[in-house]
């Protein structure tokens, strides 16, 4: 697809500019008429720098897709094509490149390709659990149902990454303020309090002693701070990203003394929730698991997912391994097996789901609350420890005279 940029005049006679994508420029003037807008120009920018400038300021969020889905849900449960609503779906959303990617799937679609497939070709955008419940809703003739069921699982999870990090704005911003006053002082404040501390002859205490040799090393050796935090930084992203890495750290999250409960939790909804949509959407138990498996976030559930569907191709049942693992609290099993049992599994899933949900938001919650006295502590014995390392000698020198 090609993307173009326009000036339009309206009904009232106010001009508009804006960018369109389209196959070439009769389509785009088309589609503007359409829009009951009178094309004044109309110039192609696809390869030029502003075209490849927009699409690089413009990558599509996790929210866009989550719309989209929603959109898409709607429409195709009206009655409307595949291709037409995709093609509205292109005027309704304002992110270029999610434009471009949209007309290029109306397209393809179009041309007689398996909305699936076109998903399928985009896997950076769309994972292999968007795809496979599309795939099944394709196959079983129930497209408007599993798109349901997909904007429904999107919108939760996308809601639930938006209140975890909306619970880790608060401490990350002081946080970052307490490091950036604590290397303004080291650097510009400490060093000029030092001069008036060592000339007086006077015996610092220890909590001085350690405060001036810290400010004298960044002072000295700032640029050395900047080379280890930035090595730090780039060592451990590809850390993360090793088979052994990505093992430690996950395991890491779920050891940890607050957080470790809550990742557990979401990890156990992600699995559950997963594994029920995929299930209600046609998809078979051992192909819900391999997908379940792919998309569940944590290397250690990964595993735990892809021996209990080992052990079903052996002819075990599903709660069999997650019966023995540590990782796995005794209600899940349990209540698999009671699905398993009376053949309800999707059902008992969504109740797993929500339970797990409710914890998780709970713990958010409580989380929230928490870190604020945390911080205050940690800024009290930041605060008490300049006291006494600096205000304190200075006190005991002016009271000498």
């Amino acid at each position: 697809m090609a993307i173009f940029k326009y000036i339009a005049e309206t009904e009232t006679g106010r001009k508009k500019r804006g960018q369109a994508v389209g196959l070439n420029e009769s389509d785009v003037l088309f589609r503007l008429r359409q829009n009951e807008l009178e094309p004044l120009s109309v110039i192609e920018m696809t390869d030029t720098f502003e075209g490849k400038f927009l699409r690089f300021i413009a990558p599509i969020k996790t929210k866009e897709l989550v719309i989209f889905t929603r959109q898409f849900a709607v429409m195709i449960s009206a009655n409307v094509t595949v291709v037409e609503s995709l093609k509205i779906l292109v005027d309704q959303t304002k992110n270029i490149t999610l434009q471009n990617m949209i007309s290029e799937i109306a397209f393809e679609v179009d041309g007689g390709s398996f909305l699936s497939d076109a998903f399928g070709k985009r896997p950076k955008i769309f994972s292999d659990f968007f795809i496979n419940i599309i795939k099944s809703g394709e196959t079983s003739g129930k497209l408007d149902e599993v798109l349901d069921y997909l904007a429904d699982e999107m919108e939760q999870n996308y809601d639930m990454v938006a209140k975890i990090k909306g619970a880790m704005i608060y401490p990350a911003f002081v946080v970052c303020g307490l490091i950036g006053v604590g290397v303004v002082l080291m650097v510009y404040v400490i060093p000029n309090l030092t001069v008036m501390l060592t000339e007086s002859n006077a015996t610092l205490p220890l909590s001085t002693r350690i405060v001036i040799a810290t400010s004298n090393f960044f002072t000295d050796y700032l640029w050395l701070v900047g080379i280890i935090v930035a090595g730090s930084a780039t060592g451990i992203y590809y850390f993360s990203k090793s088979t052994f890495g990505a093992r430690v750290i996950d395991i890491s999250k779920l050891r940890m003394p607050i957080f470790g409960k809550m990742f557990k939790f979401i990890y156990l909804m992600r699995f559950t929730r997963s594994l029920s949509t995929l299930i209600k959407g046609g998809v078979t138990i051992t192909k819900s698991l391999a997908i379940t498996a792919e998309v569940v976030g944590n290397v250690i559930y990964k595993e735990i997912i892809i021996q209990t569907l080992e052990s079903i191709n052996d002819g075990n049942p599903i709660y069999l391994v997650m019966s023995k693992s540590k990782y796995v609290p005794k209600m899940v099993p349990q209540m698999i097996s009671v699905g398993e049992r009376t053949g309800k599994l999707d059902l008992v899933l969504d109740k797993v789901t929500e339970f797990y949900g409710r914890e998780s938001s709970n713990m958010l919650n409580n989380l929230s609350k928490l870190m604020e006295p945390i911080i205050m502590v940690i800024m009290g014995i930041g605060v008490g420890i300049m006291v006494a390392a600096v205000i304190l000698p200075m006190y005991n020198l002016a009271s000498q005279f």
